[in-house]
């Protein structure tokens, strides 16, 4: 099977984070839903094939409810759950904050906590032929190519537009830093203002987007390294390691133990449920 994630084209780094292609896997998947853990950004997913996206409203939801082939997950606090039975090819892009806004149309606070179909931000027409374009590719870097082009299209050269006194919380080295009130101070800008244009370039409130981030800090060091829990606490900026696994169980709504019991390094936000 064929995985990539990788940095986008230079013409979208200033929009794009990062973007992903796969293929179908060789044999049908062993779990019929897994967790899928928060990042706190906005991404766009598109299945090529297959059935369309079916989610899933928690852990307790065994109906679920189809979304279409291409679809948009807004920034979300916890984790989603979605059926994973039968794979199909796919191709996306994880968003910076303030992007939707260029490529979508619409702020990221309109989309954070749910899905959206894509047809509702832009032209049924549009998101159809791009599906069918996508299909006719014969590899998985094609596609990828492919999408990145029509990224490039959607963008027409327009850079981020949020407020420059967000920028010290989005150019955080690391997680440490969360004391809201020290950002609002250094920004000049009222507090109530503050938010407001937050939520509008993240969908989040900065409290919970920077603790998400520090969350990230901490999967990440447990993905790619030995260290036991009160390390990885330590050094995402957690209290202790009982702050870290509230973390976990608010976030990823399992424990610390369970999560490295059930994720695999490669894929630390895809947890079999």
């Amino acid at each position: 099977m064929v995985s990539v994630h990788r940095a986008p084209l230079p013409a979208l780094r200033g929009l794009v984070a990062s973007v992903w292609v796969q293929d179908v896997p060789p044999t049908r998947q062993t779990a019929m839903r897994e967790r899928v853990l928060p990042t706190g950004a906005t991404h766009i997913a598109l299945r090529i094939g297959g059935p369309p996206l079916l989610l899933f409203d928690d852990a307790a939801d065994r109906r679920g409810h189809s979304l279409g082939h291409a679809v948009v997950g807004g920034a979300r606090r916890s984790y989603h759950v979605r059926d994973v039975s039968q794979p199909s090819a796919s191709v996306g892009a994880m968003l910076r904050p303030g992007a939707a806004r260029v490529l979508l149309g619409v702020p990221e606070a309109a989309l954070a906590g749910h899905h959206t179909p894509l047809e509702q931000l832009l032209p049924a027409g549009d998101v159809q032929a791009l599906l069918a374009r996508l299909h006719g590719c014969a590899a998985s870097e094609a596609r990828l190519a492919l999408f990145e082009c029509w990224l490039v299209e959607r963008a027409r050269g327009r850079q981020l537009a949020w407020h420059a006194a967000l920028a010290p919380a989005f150019s955080l080295a690391t997680p440490h830093d969360i004391a809201v009130a020290a950002h609002v101070r250094a920004s000049g800008l009222s507090h109530r203002h503050y938010i407001a244009l937050f939520r509008q370039a993240t969908g989040m409130a900065p409290r919970e987007w920077l603790g998400l981030q520090r969350f990230s800090h901490a999967l990440a060091l447990a993905a790619d390294t030995s260290l036991g829990w009160a390390d990885i606490a330590a050094a995402s900026g957690f209290a202790d390691q009982a702050h870290l696994a509230n973390s976990f169980r608010s976030v990823a709504g399992i424990t610390p133990t369970d999560w490295r019991r059930q994720a695999s390094a490669s894929a630390p936000r895809h947890v079999a449920c």
